[in-house]
């Protein structure tokens, strides 16, 4: 089978495309063909080494594909089934434990840049009736870290407000998801094209948070004063303090990234005399992901694709990640 693989110490120039055995289906894995990959920050860390994995690690966290052969004891799929990875594969249900955020694939094991894999058949789900591969191969990552966010930790409801930030793929999941719900949506951005498309998207109000840098403030004011129900928080130390100046009383910040700082000065006294509830989310369960599925078939969201790279290609659809130009998820065909 075909693979891209990442040569120590990593970096794009360190990707590469080799020919490795077949695997096999052992007793409980499910052998897929993998059709679909889709690109996440996550990803980059590992291919640039910032994540440092062996030499030869197959990235990508992402996968779906088809099944082509079952191993013993399998009987939750059957050969032909479409099938969606899990970011956590062994992460069933509940609350996260140390034991159920390891194993994640094309980090801690090899992952779906491949023409084939063997894993347990616990670490799939279906995928959503209708979608294509690398539709579906948007979700296991940046889709379930939005719906969790949203759904299962903030548990927004119809007439709450809603503050995302950015256009990477969590963001606009958030956006698509918070209007499905009911919620009002303000989004920020520092390109006004982006914003148009974030509006297209269904984002009630746009804030370009380079021309306004007190963007907490005017979203706490967009909200009528009273301030924004939920935030997904992207940024990190660097972005905090506006998000909590935006939220309500007894709001609640989902901290899903640290794309602005690591560490730096928050406002604790803001936050505690807000009763603001900040909960750092590493994207969520298989029950989870079953539960958005479902949701997803129901209100007929569909994902914001970017473009599509063969897997040939992939230094190429990583360095169109890194330009930062894209909006929408960058997927690879398999």
């Amino acid at each position: 089978m075909k693979v891209a693989a990442v040569k120590s110490p990593g970096g794009l120039d360190k990707l590469v495309i080799e020919t490795r055995p077949d695997p096999v289906a052992g007793p409980g894995q499910i052998l897929v063909r993998v059709r679909a990959s889709s690109l996440n920050f996550h990803d980059f860390a590992v291919v640039g080494g910032m994540i440092r994995t062996p030499d030869g690690r197959i990235p990508m966290s992402d996968g779906a594909g088809e099944v082509v052969a079952v191993g013993e004891g399998v009987n939750r799929f059957a050969v032909g089934d479409h099938v969606l990875s899990a970011f956590f594969p062994n992460w069933p249900a509940g609350r996260p434990m140390l034991e159920r955020i390891i194993g994640v694939p094309g980090d801690h094991a090899d992952g779906f840049a491949a023409e084939l894999v063997a894993m347990p058949a616990s670490a799939f789900t279906r995928i959503p009736k209708g979608w294509s591969f690398s539709e579906a191969a948007t979700l296991p990552c940046a889709a379930l870290t939005a719906w969790r966010a949203l759904m299962v930790e903030a548990r927004i409801k119809p007439g709450d407000i809603v503050l995302t930030q950015g256009t990477g793929g969590v963001s606009i999941f958030a956006v698509q998801m918070a209007k499905a719900a009911g919620a009002t949506v303000i989004a920020t951005s520092s390109s006004e094209e982006k914003l148009e498309r974030l509006k297209a998207l269904g984002a009630d109000h746009l804030i370009n948070y380079k021309e306004h840098a007190n963007w907490g403030e005017v979203a706490n004011k967009l909200a009528g004063g009273r301030g924004v129900d939920a935030v997904v928080e992207i940024g990190g130390a660097g972005t905090m303090a506006q998000s909590i100046q935006a939220c309500r009383i007894g709001g609640h910040i989902s901290l899903i990234g640290v794309l602005a700082g690591i560490s730096g000065e928050v406002p604790t006294a803001l936050a505690m005399s807000k009763n603001v509830a900040i909960k750092g989310i590493t994207v969520g369960s298989i029950e989870d992901q079953a539960d958005m599925i479902a949701a997803l078939e129901a209100n007929g969201l569909r994902p914001v694709i970017d473009s599509v790279y063969p897997l040939d290609q992939i230094a190429a659809a990583f360095a169109h990640q890194l330009s930062q130009k894209h909006f929408g998820k960058i997927c690879l065909e398999i």
